[in-house]
């Protein structure tokens, strides 16, 4: 499914830039995303920038795209690995979902742990590719890498707490939808 109704949102949903118009949640449609959180044998996870020309150009986060008609979310994180970093997979592990409200959209994030692809990354989009440990030497991360930063440092039993430099482009607020729906 590609969209998804507004009612099936998750309880938290990470809200970036705030002052920015957007129309409400309730009127917009859901976009589903499929992201590959690609693990290596050293443990480092892979970060990609979002290319010249899309919204958030030059901002580090964890390579996927968009799902399509009829799509499963592993269907689309193989098709979207393949197109923008020439890698192929067999498998994927479905881990974390995360909702998140960009002015120019909402998207539901289904994060997917991948360990093992063939091919050799090849950045077919103009991307910087960078293998990281936490905490990350990259900046700026996009907000919805933001909240896998923070499970990856949760699983790995460090109390490390993530802290992103606040910016105005980063900005974020926590807000649950029931109080979304009180403010419709």
């Amino acid at each position: 499914m590609v969209n998804a109704k507004p009612e099936t949102l998750a309880a938290d949903v990470t809200v970036v830039d705030p002052d920015v118009p957007r129309t409400s949640t309730e009127q917009r449609a859901i976009t589903e995303v499929a992201v590959g959180i690609l693990i290596n044998a050293q443990g480092q996870f892979l970060l990609t920038t979002r290319p010249t020309g899309k919204v958030y150009a030059g901002y580090w986060e964890f390579p996927g795209g968009k799902l399509e008609a009829n799509e499963t979310v592993v269907d689309a994180l193989k098709r979207e690995l393949h197109e923008e970093i020439g890698i192929d997979i067999s498998n994927a592990e479905i881990w974390r979902n995360s909702v998140i409200d960009y002015p120019h959209a909402l998207v539901r994030l289904h994060f997917c742990k991948v360990t093992q692809w063939q091919g050799q990354l090849q950045m077919r989009e103009g991307q910087t590719l960078a293998w990281q440990k936490l905490p990350v030497q990259v900046s700026p991360v996009l907000a919805g890498a933001i909240p896998v930063l923070q499970w990856l440092a949760d699983e790995g039993n460090n109390n490390l707490k993530i802290n992103v430099e606040v910016t105005c482009a980063t900005r974020l607020y926590r807000a649950a939808s029931s109080d979304r729906r009180e403010r419709g």
